[in-house]
This record gives C-alpha cells, sequence and structure tokens, in this order.
C-alpha cells in the first residue's frame, strides 16, 4: 500500500510517495515503556532491554562506565513528541580501551524489510531521520548492519550546538548485492554509537555497503559520551522512510496512538503487569491472573498471550507478593513453586501444587526480542 502525501519545498507542492503504511520503526516517539521507565548502573555486562520498548542499551569490551537509561519527558518544542530516550553518564570513562563501546540500537525484523528488494537491481535506499539532543557537540556515527548478508555501512553526523533539539537525516544507500531473508530473524540493525575505542575507529569508515571489518565501523573523529559525568544524550522521533529524502522532503513523523504501537511493541516483549507497574513489585491489586484449583494435585493452566509474539519465548514467572521468579501466591497466603511447560508463539501452560481449593496468582513476562 502506498500513501501519497504533499508537503512544500522551496514553495513547489509535491507529491511524496510513502511505501509503508506503517511505520518502520516500532516505538520511534519513545512512548512505550513495559519494563520500566529508568535503569541506572549500566555497563559492563548490561546489553539488553531496560527501559523504552525496541531499544536496546549496547556495551562491548570491558568498559568501566556506567549510565542511567530513563524515559524522559524533555522533548523537542512543537513537534508533537512527549517523551524521548535519555542516556545520562554517572561513572566516567575518560579514555575507553580499544574493544570498549557503547551504542544504543534498533533492530528492524526481516520480513518486515522485503519491500527493500537488497540483491537485486531494483533496490530501495533508506532515509533515517531522528531527533537528537546532547550537551557533547561534535561527530557521532549511525551504524547499519544487515545480519544476513554480514553486511553493513556507517554514517557520520555532527551535533553543532549543545543542549539543542536537533533533527537529522541521514540517506542510506540501496545494496544491490546485500540479503535480507523473509523471516523472523534479524533484518536490519541501526545502532547509534555513543563512543567506542580503536578497534572500532582505527581504520577507514565504511560509507558504502561491504562486509564486517570491525576498525572500520565508526568515525575516528567519534566523541566519547562516557568522558564525563556532565555528559547526557537524548533521542526522539526515529522514523526509517524508503526512498531518498532531505530535511526538507522528508514525509512528516507517522505517530501511532497507544494501543496500536504498545500491540506492536508485544509482538517482542509483554508482562501481566499493567503498562505503568514495574516487573517484579509486589503489588496484588491488579494485573495479575487468576486460576480455581479443585484439587491438590498437579495443576496445569493455559495463559493466552495479548498479540502473537515474534517466536517461541522465554517466559518467566513472578510471585505477585514477593517479586520472586519462579513462584506463584495462593488466596490462602502460601507461596509454591511455578514452571512454565510448552511456550508457543501464542502462549504458555504454568505447572504448580497447591492445597486444594485454593486460588493460584502470578505474574509472567514474555520476551522474544531480536
Amino acid at each position: 500500500m502506498a500513501l501519497t502525501l504533499h508537503g512544500t519545498v522551496s514553495d513547489n507542492t509535491v507529491a511524496l510517495d510513502r511505501k509503508t503504511a506503517t511505520p518502520l520503526i516500532i516505538n520511534g516517539d519513545m512512548q512505550i515503556a513495559q519494563r520500566g521507565t529508568s535503569a541506572t548502573a549500566l555497563g559492563n555486562g548490561d546489553t539488553g532491554y531496560h527501559t523504552v520498548d525496541r531499544f536496546k542499551f549496547r556495551e562491548d569490551g570491558t568498559p568501566t562506565y556506567e549510565f542511567t537509561m530513563s524515559q524522559s519527558t524533555d522533548t523537542p518544542t512543537g513537534q508533537g513528541f512527549s517523551q524521548s530516550l535519555k542516556l545520562d553518564c554517572t561513572t566516567a570513562q575518560s579514555s575507553l580501551a580499544g574493544a570498549d563501546s557503547l551504542t544504543v540500537r534498533h533492530i528492524v525484523e526481516a520480513q518486515n524489510l522485503q519491500m527493500l528488494k537488497y540483491g537485486t537491481s531494483s533496490a530501495e535506499t533508506l532515509t533515517l531521520s531522528f531527533w537528537v539532543k546532547t550537551n557533547k557537540t561534535g561527530t557521532y556515527t549511525l551504524w547499519v548492519f544487515q545480519s544476513d548478508g554480514s553486511r553493513n555501512i556507517s554514517k557520520e553526523y555532527t551535533v553543532s550546538s549543545a543542549n539543542t533539539w536537533e533533527k537529522k537525516v541521514i540517506n542510506i544507500d540501496a545494496d544491490t548485492g546485500g540479503t535480507i531473508n523473509n523471516d523472523n530473524g534479524i533484518g536490519l540493525t541501526f545502532g547509534w554509537y555513543l563512543g567506542a575505542g580503536t578497534d572500532h575507529t582505527s581504520g577507514t569508515l565504511q560509507t558504502t555497503w561491504g562486509s564486517l571489518v570491525l576498525a572500520n565501523r565508526v568515525s575516528s573523529s567519534q566523541v566519547n559520551l562516557a568522558d564525563s559525568t556532565s555528559n547526557d544524550w537524548y533521542i526522539t522521533g526515529v522514523q526509517l522512510e524508503v526512498g531518498t529524502f532531505d530535511a526538507n522532503s522528508i514525509p512528516p513523523f507517522q505517530f501511532e496512538d497507544v494501543g496500536t504501537s504498545l500491540a506492536r511493541c508485544q509482538r517482542y516483549y509483554q508482562k501481566s503487569y499493567d503498562l505503568e507497574d514495574e516487573v517484579g513489585n509486589t503489588s496484588e491489586s491488579d494485573g495479575y491472573n487468576v486460576y480455581q484449583i479443585d484439587d491438590g494435585a498437579l495443576q496445569r493452566d493455559g495463559v493466552r498471550f495479548m498479540t502473537r509474539m515474534r517466536s517461541n519465548p522465554s517466559v518467566t514467572i513472578y510471585n505477585p507478593s514477593t517479586g520472586a521468579t519462579a513462584s506463584a501466591r495462593t488466596n490462602a497466603g502460601n507461596n509454591y513453586s511455578a514452571s512454565t511447560y510448552s511456550k508457543g508463539q501464542c502462549g504458555f501452560f504454568v505447572d504448580y501444587t497447591p492445597s486444594s481449593g485454593q486460588f493460584v496468582f502470578f505474574h509472567y513476562t514474555a520476551d522474544s526480542e531480536l
């Protein structure tokens, strides 16, 4: 489905053909944060999803820096955004070791990118746009990784004014030699580098699609956001368009209602807790599942996911009273071991053995992130 939009460039009205009916970037306005709104002391060994859905903290090497990652209400004025993703340096590392690096990443599922026609003479270009704000001016690197083809491309962008929201529009070449399989795996990874050691910067920046060479991944001019606890970095309004655009011609950001955005995020991660409740909290007042037990033998009950997940997920059961994992609570105040069985894209079974005639309460999380 193609959407025709109209914009104004140099006072001439032009038609813009948007080739996707839904945004390719999920949660680009940073509204959904199922895991919580803040995660502290992120550093060595903490690669993963911590706050805003679909945006991943990634560290490499053995860094000593630490950051707080949070959902922020600091946004560019007049653009319609209410949330941003913030990284705040809390433990500085003035000089990164060769293998050390820090990125924020967003991964797009492969089967959502088939319109790019990579590996053919008709391959499409892309344009990535986003709003960024930081006190640390200078050169940054956007890295794009194509998993199936083991290829990558890197682009520099410059933050010119400290503590000022700036919109960046980055063109990404078509890849006639690439591969994106039509499956539920990794299609393209977009990585915003915030610091990198010499293992990543010592070569020649890979500004066209090519094979993976670590030394060619990051600009030699890349700033180090970890060099001071005064440093922070914000991003919002991330959008990916098929085609080549500039700051004047790029289509407007595609806002989605919260329900639609949440459902798209739940393909990769979902929880039984209320949206505003953090995982592992100890309130029994809402959001848990309840099942009637008829006898004291092994009980197996089915849970259906809120939306079909990308793949068979990892499922964790939480006690709603204690927050303990692999544990459930009864209406009599007893805690029992709980385990999962036969997990699939649409749901799972949970096993427990409480006393006869009791209700059982538990929460769950299901994770099939890329």
